[in-house]
Protein backbone atom coordinates (compact mmCIF):
# COMPACT_ATOMS: atom_id res chain seq x y z
CA UNK A 1 0.00 0.00 0.00
CA UNK A 2 1.33 3.43 -0.82
CA UNK A 3 1.85 5.96 1.92
CA UNK A 4 -0.48 8.52 0.44
CA UNK A 5 -2.26 9.08 3.75
CA UNK A 6 0.90 10.48 5.34
CA UNK A 7 1.85 14.09 5.05
CA UNK A 8 4.92 14.33 2.86
CA UNK A 9 8.05 15.58 4.59
CA UNK A 10 10.40 17.96 2.82
CA UNK A 11 13.30 16.43 0.92
CA UNK A 12 16.32 18.65 1.44
CA UNK A 13 18.97 19.18 -1.22
CA UNK A 14 22.32 17.40 -0.90
CA UNK A 15 25.35 19.20 0.45
CA UNK A 16 29.00 19.07 -0.69
CA UNK A 17 31.24 16.55 0.98
CA UNK A 18 34.88 16.63 2.07
CA UNK A 19 37.31 13.83 2.84
CA UNK A 20 38.63 13.26 6.32
CA UNK A 21 41.09 11.26 8.32
CA UNK A 22 39.69 8.83 10.84
CA UNK A 23 41.21 6.78 13.66
CA UNK A 24 40.08 3.22 13.08
CA UNK A 25 39.51 0.91 15.99
CA UNK A 26 38.41 -2.69 16.39
CA UNK A 27 36.55 -3.77 19.56
CA UNK A 28 38.93 -2.85 22.36
CA UNK A 29 42.05 -2.84 20.16
CA UNK A 30 43.59 0.36 18.88
CA UNK A 31 44.39 0.43 15.20
CA UNK A 32 46.86 2.67 13.40
CA UNK A 33 45.72 5.95 11.95
CA UNK A 34 44.91 5.22 8.33
CA UNK A 35 43.88 7.43 5.46
CA UNK A 36 40.26 6.62 4.68
CA UNK A 37 38.93 7.72 1.33
CA UNK A 38 35.19 8.42 1.46
CA UNK A 39 32.72 8.18 -1.35
CA UNK A 40 30.55 11.33 -1.32
CA UNK A 41 27.15 10.49 0.10
CA UNK A 42 24.39 11.86 -2.14
CA UNK A 43 22.25 13.02 0.80
CA UNK A 44 24.33 14.08 3.82
CA UNK A 45 22.57 15.74 6.72
CA UNK A 46 23.46 19.17 8.08
CA UNK A 47 25.09 19.17 11.52
CA UNK A 48 26.12 15.58 11.02
CA UNK A 49 27.58 14.08 14.19
CA UNK A 50 31.10 12.65 14.19
CA UNK A 51 30.98 8.97 14.89
CA UNK A 52 32.46 8.09 18.27
CA UNK A 53 32.61 11.71 19.42
CA UNK A 54 30.37 14.24 21.14
CA UNK A 55 31.61 16.94 18.80
CA UNK A 56 29.51 18.04 15.86
CA UNK A 57 30.98 18.51 12.45
CA UNK A 58 30.28 21.38 10.12
CA UNK A 59 27.59 20.62 7.56
CA UNK A 60 30.01 19.95 4.73
CA UNK A 61 31.89 17.11 6.36
CA UNK A 62 30.94 13.81 4.85
CA UNK A 63 33.44 11.08 5.63
CA UNK A 64 30.86 10.39 8.34
CA UNK A 65 28.83 7.78 6.70
CA UNK A 66 30.90 6.31 4.07
CA UNK A 67 34.02 4.23 3.86
CA UNK A 68 35.20 3.52 0.37
CA UNK A 69 38.56 2.02 1.12
CA UNK A 70 39.27 0.33 4.44
CA UNK A 71 42.83 -0.95 4.73
CA UNK A 72 43.74 -4.00 6.74
CA UNK A 73 44.62 -3.44 10.41
CA UNK A 74 48.21 -2.18 10.79
CA UNK A 75 50.46 -2.15 13.82
CA UNK A 76 50.01 1.07 15.81
CA UNK A 77 51.91 4.03 14.34
CA UNK A 78 53.12 1.90 11.39
CA UNK A 79 52.29 2.36 7.72
CA UNK A 80 50.59 -0.38 5.74
CA UNK A 81 53.34 -1.99 3.70
CA UNK A 82 52.92 -5.43 2.19
CA UNK A 83 56.67 -5.90 2.02
CA UNK A 84 56.85 -5.47 5.80
CA UNK A 85 54.20 -8.15 6.44
CA UNK A 86 55.97 -11.49 6.02
CA UNK A 87 53.57 -13.14 8.47
CA UNK A 88 50.44 -11.93 6.68
CA UNK A 89 48.10 -14.91 6.22
CA UNK A 90 47.90 -16.03 2.60
CA UNK A 91 44.57 -15.52 0.87
CA UNK A 92 43.47 -12.48 2.88
CA UNK A 93 43.71 -9.02 1.35
CA UNK A 94 45.90 -6.30 2.81
CA UNK A 95 43.45 -3.84 1.27
CA UNK A 96 39.94 -5.32 1.52
CA UNK A 97 36.97 -3.49 -0.03
CA UNK A 98 39.16 -1.98 -2.73
CA UNK A 99 37.10 -0.53 -5.54
CA UNK A 100 37.16 -2.48 -8.78
CA UNK A 101 36.11 -1.22 -12.18
CA UNK A 102 33.77 -4.10 -12.98
CA UNK A 103 31.37 -4.18 -10.03
CA UNK A 104 28.54 -1.89 -11.12
CA UNK A 105 27.07 -2.57 -14.55
CA UNK A 106 24.12 -1.02 -16.43
CA UNK A 107 22.11 -4.20 -15.85
CA UNK A 108 22.83 -4.06 -12.12
CA UNK A 109 21.82 -0.40 -11.93
CA UNK A 110 18.58 -1.04 -13.81
CA UNK A 111 17.71 -4.01 -11.58
CA UNK A 112 18.32 -1.92 -8.45
CA UNK A 113 16.24 1.00 -9.73
CA UNK A 114 13.29 -1.29 -10.50
CA UNK A 115 13.64 -3.08 -7.18
CA UNK A 116 13.74 0.09 -5.09
CA UNK A 117 10.68 1.49 -6.85
CA UNK A 118 8.79 -1.77 -6.22
CA UNK A 119 9.87 -1.91 -2.57
CA UNK A 120 8.72 1.67 -1.96
CA UNK A 121 5.23 0.76 -3.19
CA UNK A 122 4.90 -2.14 -0.76
CA UNK A 123 5.32 -0.09 2.42
CA UNK A 124 2.33 -0.10 4.75
CA UNK A 125 0.83 3.14 6.07
CA UNK A 126 2.43 2.25 9.43
CA UNK A 127 5.84 2.36 7.75
CA UNK A 128 6.28 -1.38 8.13
CA UNK A 129 6.87 -4.32 5.87
CA UNK A 130 5.52 -7.79 6.47
CA UNK A 131 5.56 -11.40 5.32
CA UNK A 132 2.87 -13.71 4.07
CA UNK A 133 3.70 -16.14 6.88
CA UNK A 134 1.20 -16.39 9.70
CA UNK A 135 2.21 -14.24 12.65
CA UNK A 136 4.67 -12.09 10.76
CA UNK A 137 2.69 -9.02 9.74
CA UNK A 138 4.24 -5.63 10.50
CA UNK A 139 7.61 -7.24 10.95
CA UNK A 140 10.51 -5.35 12.56
CA UNK A 141 13.24 -7.39 10.86
CA UNK A 142 11.91 -7.00 7.33
CA UNK A 143 11.17 -3.32 7.91
CA UNK A 144 14.77 -2.79 9.07
CA UNK A 145 16.13 -4.66 6.05
CA UNK A 146 14.00 -2.58 3.70
CA UNK A 147 15.31 0.56 5.40
CA UNK A 148 18.90 -0.64 4.92
CA UNK A 149 18.18 -1.32 1.24
CA UNK A 150 17.02 2.29 0.83
CA UNK A 151 20.03 3.59 2.77
CA UNK A 152 22.44 1.61 0.59
CA UNK A 153 21.13 3.64 -2.35
CA UNK A 154 22.24 6.81 -0.55
CA UNK A 155 18.96 7.71 1.16
CA UNK A 156 18.70 8.97 4.73
CA UNK A 157 15.56 9.87 6.68
CA UNK A 158 13.77 12.54 4.62
CA UNK A 159 16.75 12.92 2.31
CA UNK A 160 17.00 11.43 -1.15
CA UNK A 161 14.61 9.88 -3.61
CA UNK A 162 13.44 7.36 -1.02
CA UNK A 163 14.07 9.53 2.03
CA UNK A 164 10.39 9.49 2.96
CA UNK A 165 10.26 5.70 2.91
CA UNK A 166 13.47 5.54 4.96
CA UNK A 167 11.93 7.88 7.53
CA UNK A 168 8.78 5.77 7.74
CA UNK A 169 10.88 2.63 8.31
CA UNK A 170 12.61 4.48 11.15
CA UNK A 171 9.28 5.64 12.58
CA UNK A 172 8.01 2.06 12.72
CA UNK A 173 11.20 0.71 14.31
CA UNK A 174 11.18 3.45 16.95
CA UNK A 175 7.52 2.70 17.69
CA UNK A 176 8.47 -0.97 18.15
CA UNK A 177 11.06 -0.19 20.84
CA UNK A 178 10.01 -1.48 24.25
CA UNK A 179 11.02 -0.20 27.66
CA UNK A 180 13.13 -3.32 28.21
CA UNK A 181 15.21 -2.45 25.16
CA UNK A 182 13.67 -5.15 22.99
CA UNK A 183 12.70 -4.04 19.49
CA UNK A 184 9.82 -6.18 18.33
CA UNK A 185 6.41 -5.69 16.76
CA UNK A 186 3.38 -7.27 18.42
CA UNK A 187 3.16 -9.89 15.67
CA UNK A 188 6.81 -10.91 15.77
CA UNK A 189 7.83 -14.48 16.63
CA UNK A 190 11.36 -15.39 17.72
CA UNK A 191 11.97 -11.70 18.43
CA UNK A 192 15.78 -11.72 18.63
CA UNK A 193 16.07 -11.98 14.84
CA UNK A 194 14.04 -8.81 14.48
CA UNK A 195 15.85 -7.17 17.37
CA UNK A 196 19.23 -7.78 15.77
CA UNK A 197 18.28 -6.39 12.36
CA UNK A 198 16.42 -3.44 13.90
CA UNK A 199 19.38 -2.58 16.16
CA UNK A 200 21.68 -2.72 13.12
CA UNK A 201 19.38 -0.29 11.32
CA UNK A 202 19.31 2.10 14.29
CA UNK A 203 23.09 1.91 14.59
CA UNK A 204 23.54 3.00 10.98
CA UNK A 205 20.89 5.72 11.30
CA UNK A 206 22.44 7.12 14.47
CA UNK A 207 25.95 6.97 13.06
CA UNK A 208 24.83 8.96 10.03
CA UNK A 209 22.53 11.49 11.71
CA UNK A 210 23.42 11.85 15.40
CA UNK A 211 19.68 11.75 16.23
CA UNK A 212 19.50 11.72 20.05
CA UNK A 213 16.11 10.01 20.03
CA UNK A 214 17.63 7.15 18.05
CA UNK A 215 20.66 7.06 20.36
CA UNK A 216 18.56 6.47 23.47
CA UNK A 217 16.68 3.53 21.88
CA UNK A 218 19.91 2.16 20.42
CA UNK A 219 21.67 2.16 23.79
CA UNK A 220 18.78 0.25 25.37
CA UNK A 221 18.82 -2.24 22.51
CA UNK A 222 22.55 -2.84 22.96
CA UNK A 223 22.17 -3.36 26.70
CA UNK A 224 19.48 -5.98 26.03
CA UNK A 225 21.80 -7.84 23.64
CA UNK A 226 24.53 -7.85 26.30
CA UNK A 227 22.15 -9.09 29.00
CA UNK A 228 20.73 -11.91 26.89
CA UNK A 229 24.06 -13.43 25.81
CA UNK A 230 24.13 -17.00 27.06
CA UNK A 231 27.05 -18.64 28.91
CA UNK A 232 28.38 -20.10 25.65
CA UNK A 233 28.64 -16.58 24.20
CA UNK A 234 25.75 -16.69 21.75
CA UNK A 235 22.08 -15.83 21.39
CA UNK A 236 18.88 -17.52 20.26
CA UNK A 237 15.25 -16.71 19.46
CA UNK A 238 14.07 -15.39 22.81
CA UNK A 239 15.58 -12.50 24.84
CA UNK A 240 16.84 -14.79 27.60
CA UNK A 241 20.39 -16.11 28.19
CA UNK A 242 19.45 -19.75 27.72
CA UNK A 243 20.74 -21.33 24.50
CA UNK A 244 22.35 -20.16 21.27
CA UNK A 245 22.68 -20.74 17.53
CA UNK A 246 24.90 -19.21 14.87
CA UNK A 247 22.00 -17.76 12.88
CA UNK A 248 20.62 -15.53 15.62
CA UNK A 249 24.08 -14.80 17.01
CA UNK A 250 25.35 -13.16 13.80
CA UNK A 251 22.39 -10.75 13.91
CA UNK A 252 23.40 -9.58 17.38
CA UNK A 253 27.13 -9.43 16.61
CA UNK A 254 26.56 -7.31 13.52
CA UNK A 255 24.19 -5.03 15.46
CA UNK A 256 26.85 -4.54 18.14
CA UNK A 257 29.40 -3.69 15.44
CA UNK A 258 27.15 -0.99 13.99
CA UNK A 259 26.43 0.44 17.43
CA UNK A 260 30.12 0.36 18.40
CA UNK A 261 31.12 2.13 15.20
CA UNK A 262 28.54 4.82 15.95
CA UNK A 263 30.14 5.50 19.34
CA UNK A 264 27.87 3.41 21.58
CA UNK A 265 29.74 1.54 24.32
CA UNK A 266 29.86 -2.21 23.83
CA UNK A 267 31.45 -4.34 26.53
CA UNK A 268 34.63 -6.02 25.30
CA UNK A 269 33.81 -9.17 27.24
CA UNK A 270 30.59 -9.53 25.26
CA UNK A 271 32.57 -9.56 22.02
CA UNK A 272 35.27 -11.88 23.36
CA UNK A 273 32.63 -14.41 24.42
CA UNK A 274 30.89 -14.10 21.06
CA UNK A 275 34.13 -14.86 19.22
CA UNK A 276 34.63 -17.92 21.42
CA UNK A 277 31.11 -19.13 20.62
CA UNK A 278 31.41 -18.62 16.85
CA UNK A 279 34.72 -20.46 16.77
CA UNK A 280 33.18 -23.34 18.73
CA UNK A 281 30.68 -23.80 15.89
CA UNK A 282 33.33 -24.30 13.21
CA UNK A 283 33.88 -27.79 11.81
CA UNK A 284 37.09 -29.35 10.46
CA UNK A 285 35.94 -28.74 6.86
CA UNK A 286 35.88 -24.98 7.54
CA UNK A 287 32.09 -24.74 7.57
CA UNK A 288 29.96 -23.95 10.60
CA UNK A 289 27.33 -25.85 12.55
CA UNK A 290 23.96 -24.37 13.40
CA UNK A 291 24.73 -24.87 17.09
CA UNK A 292 27.99 -25.48 18.93
CA UNK A 293 28.92 -29.17 18.99
CA UNK A 294 31.19 -28.40 21.94
CA UNK A 295 28.14 -27.40 23.97
CA UNK A 296 26.18 -30.48 22.93
CA UNK A 297 23.86 -28.38 20.81
CA UNK A 298 23.52 -30.80 17.89
CA UNK A 299 23.19 -29.55 14.32
CA UNK A 300 26.85 -30.45 13.85
CA UNK A 301 26.96 -30.55 10.05
CA UNK A 302 28.29 -27.69 7.96
CA UNK A 303 25.90 -25.81 5.70
CA UNK A 304 26.15 -22.85 3.35
CA UNK A 305 23.91 -20.26 5.02
CA UNK A 306 25.14 -20.85 8.57
CA UNK A 307 28.75 -20.98 7.40
CA UNK A 308 28.39 -17.64 5.61
CA UNK A 309 26.93 -16.28 8.85
CA UNK A 310 29.84 -17.71 10.83
CA UNK A 311 32.52 -16.10 8.67
CA UNK A 312 30.69 -12.74 8.72
CA UNK A 313 30.34 -13.01 12.50
CA UNK A 314 34.10 -13.35 12.92
CA UNK A 315 34.72 -10.28 10.77
CA UNK A 316 32.15 -8.14 12.59
CA UNK A 317 33.52 -9.27 15.95
CA UNK A 318 36.91 -7.89 14.94
CA UNK A 319 38.69 -11.01 13.70
CA UNK A 320 40.44 -10.05 10.46
CA UNK A 321 43.02 -12.77 9.98
CA UNK A 322 43.68 -16.34 10.90
CA UNK A 323 43.24 -19.91 9.75
CA UNK A 324 39.62 -20.02 10.88
CA UNK A 325 38.76 -17.19 8.48
CA UNK A 326 40.62 -18.73 5.55
CA UNK A 327 39.00 -22.14 6.08
CA UNK A 328 35.59 -20.52 6.42
CA UNK A 329 36.00 -18.41 3.30
CA UNK A 330 37.19 -21.40 1.30
CA UNK A 331 34.16 -23.39 2.42
CA UNK A 332 31.72 -20.60 1.54
CA UNK A 333 33.25 -19.84 -1.86
CA UNK A 334 32.28 -23.35 -2.98
CA UNK A 335 28.75 -21.96 -3.16
CA UNK A 336 29.62 -19.18 -5.58
CA UNK A 337 26.72 -19.08 -8.06
CA UNK A 338 27.55 -21.17 -11.09
CA UNK A 339 29.59 -23.73 -9.16
CA UNK A 340 28.19 -27.25 -8.58
CA UNK A 341 27.85 -26.81 -4.80
CA UNK A 342 25.63 -23.76 -5.32
CA UNK A 343 22.92 -26.07 -6.66
CA UNK A 344 23.06 -28.21 -3.53
CA UNK A 345 22.77 -25.71 -0.67
CA UNK A 346 20.13 -26.37 1.97
CA UNK A 347 17.93 -23.38 1.26
CA UNK A 348 17.71 -19.90 2.77
CA UNK A 349 19.05 -18.50 -0.48
CA UNK A 350 18.79 -14.79 0.32
CA UNK A 351 19.88 -15.11 3.95
CA UNK A 352 22.91 -17.17 2.95
CA UNK A 353 24.05 -14.92 0.13
CA UNK A 354 23.41 -11.80 2.24
CA UNK A 355 26.15 -12.92 4.64
CA UNK A 356 28.33 -14.63 2.03
CA UNK A 357 28.53 -11.44 -0.02
CA UNK A 358 29.55 -9.44 3.04
CA UNK A 359 32.20 -12.03 3.96
CA UNK A 360 33.68 -11.97 0.46
CA UNK A 361 33.56 -8.17 0.38
CA UNK A 362 35.50 -8.01 3.64
CA UNK A 363 37.98 -10.64 2.43
CA UNK A 364 38.61 -8.65 -0.73
CA UNK A 365 41.01 -9.48 -3.58
CA UNK A 366 40.19 -12.66 -5.50
CA UNK A 367 37.47 -13.76 -3.10
CA UNK A 368 35.45 -10.64 -3.94
CA UNK A 369 36.55 -10.50 -7.58
CA UNK A 370 35.21 -14.02 -8.20
CA UNK A 371 32.16 -13.96 -5.97
CA UNK A 372 30.42 -10.65 -6.55
CA UNK A 373 29.99 -10.79 -10.35
CA UNK A 374 28.54 -14.30 -9.96
CA UNK A 375 25.94 -13.36 -7.33
CA UNK A 376 25.21 -10.07 -9.11
CA UNK A 377 24.39 -11.83 -12.37
CA UNK A 378 22.43 -14.56 -10.58
CA UNK A 379 20.24 -11.99 -8.83
CA UNK A 380 19.66 -10.09 -12.06
CA UNK A 381 18.59 -13.38 -13.64
CA UNK A 382 16.21 -14.14 -10.76
CA UNK A 383 14.48 -10.76 -10.76
CA UNK A 384 10.78 -11.01 -11.62
CA UNK A 385 10.36 -7.82 -13.67
CA UNK A 386 10.76 -5.46 -10.70
CA UNK A 387 11.16 -7.59 -7.57
CA UNK A 388 12.46 -10.90 -6.19
CA UNK A 389 10.60 -13.91 -4.83
CA UNK A 390 11.49 -16.63 -2.37
CA UNK A 391 12.17 -17.50 1.24
CA UNK A 392 9.70 -15.72 3.54
CA UNK A 393 8.02 -13.41 1.05
CA UNK A 394 8.70 -10.91 -1.72
CA UNK A 395 9.33 -7.95 0.61
CA UNK A 396 12.07 -9.91 2.36
CA UNK A 397 13.59 -11.37 -0.82
CA UNK A 398 13.63 -7.98 -2.55
CA UNK A 399 15.20 -6.21 0.43
CA UNK A 400 17.93 -8.85 0.70
CA UNK A 401 18.61 -8.84 -3.05
CA UNK A 402 18.92 -5.06 -3.09
CA UNK A 403 21.33 -5.05 -0.15
CA UNK A 404 23.52 -7.63 -1.90
CA UNK A 405 23.47 -5.85 -5.27
CA UNK A 406 24.33 -2.48 -3.73
CA UNK A 407 27.37 -3.61 -1.73
CA UNK A 408 29.72 -1.91 -4.25
CA UNK A 409 28.13 1.46 -3.37
CA UNK A 410 30.06 1.36 -0.08
CA UNK A 411 27.65 3.76 1.61
CA UNK A 412 27.01 1.69 4.77
CA UNK A 413 29.80 1.99 7.35
CA UNK A 414 29.05 -1.38 8.97
CA UNK A 415 29.81 -3.25 5.75
CA UNK A 416 33.41 -2.07 5.96
CA UNK A 417 33.82 -4.41 8.92
CA UNK A 418 35.39 -1.70 11.04
CA UNK A 419 34.91 1.97 11.51
CA UNK A 420 35.76 4.93 13.71
CA UNK A 421 34.87 4.83 17.38
CA UNK A 422 36.30 5.65 20.76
Amino acid sequence: MRLKSRQARPVLPPLPVLRERAGVRVFGRSESRLQIESRPHPNPLPGYRERGSDKHRPPVVGGIALLVFVCFAAVASAQVDSSAKPDHPPGLALEPNKVRGDEITPAQQAAVERGLAWLAKQQDVSGSYSTAMQGYSNHAAITALAGIAFMEAGNLPNRGKYGRETQHCLDFILASCQESGLIASDAGQGPMYGHGFATLFLGEIYGMTGDEQVKERLERAVRLIEKTQNPEGGWRYQPVPYDADISVSICQIMALRAARDAGIKVEKNTIDQAIHYVRSCQNPDGGFSYMSPAAGGGGAGSGFARSAAGVAALYYAGVFQGDDLIRGLDYVKQFTPGKPAAQQNEGHFYYGYYYATQAMFLAGDQYWADFYPAIRDELIRRQQDDHWEGDFNDDYATSMALIILQMPNRYMPVFSGKGPGD
